[in-house]
């Protein structure tokens, strides 16, 4: 199937972030008298919202004190966090061969874009993207797509991308078809309850997304 967009995820998708996440995690944890988390359990929180992760692991509601936590979480993640990324094996060359059959690509992630900016030219990839859109403390994807929707930036024949069930909720609340890949932090059982239109095994797969 053709699409006008394939918009893509990053965390969990076109790289792993754990390091740098769990790392700025704990960093901010820690500072405000909150025990570290073995990064085993922080494999959750790779695609979320960073404030609902705070949210999540500490039980603070407030935002003053959730958005303490987050810019703390952030003086790190902008220092070194972000270049502690590992691009996913195969997905330069995917990217690349889209991008040489003229397929439209752009980037949706729920962290601050100058972050994702910094991350895409770390690795070479931002020439294959239109824009990168990202997220800010309070907004749900869904309110991403929605947003990119009334700019006339993606339309209901653009495809999400994604690794997380919170990509495919996104995509199908703004009736965008929704593609979910299998190599990221989302499990299979999650990302099925969602019923995305795509399943990728492999980055080789997203070349079914180029029309044919």
């Amino acid at each position: 199937m053709a699409h006008d967009l394939v918009l893509f995820d990053l965390d969990g998708t076109l790289s792993d972030p754990l390091e740098g996440i769990g790392r700025s995690i704990n960093y901010s944890l820690v500072y405000f008298g909150y025990e570290p988390l073995e990064f085993s359990r922080l494999t959750a929180f790779v695609g979320p919202p960073i404030d609902e992760t705070f949210r999540i692991i500490t039980g603070i509601n407030t935002a003053f004190d959730l958005e303490a936590l987050v810019t703390k979480y952030r003086e790190r993640y902008a220092e070194v966090g972000y270049s502690e990324n590992v691009l996913y094996p195969g997905i330069a060359e995917a990217l690349a061969t889209l991008s040489e059959m003229g397929v439209p690509m752009a980037v949706c992630t729920s962290k601050r874009v100058e972050f994702a900016e910094q991350i895409l030219e770390m690795f070479e990839l931002r020439h294959h993207f239109l824009y990168i859109d990202g997220g800010e403390i309070g907004i749900h994807k869904w309110q991403q797509i929605e947003a990119l929707l009334l700019a006339g930036k993606v339309t209901q024949s653009s495809v999400m991308v994604g690794d997380r069930s919170v990509d495919m909720v996104a995509a199908h609340r703004n009736g965008l078809k929704a593609g979910a890949v299998l190599w990221g932090y989302g499990s299979h059982a999650e990302l099925s309850g969602e019923h995305p239109f795509y399943f990728f095994g492999s980055p080789n797969e997203l070349l079914q997304l180029a029309p044919s």
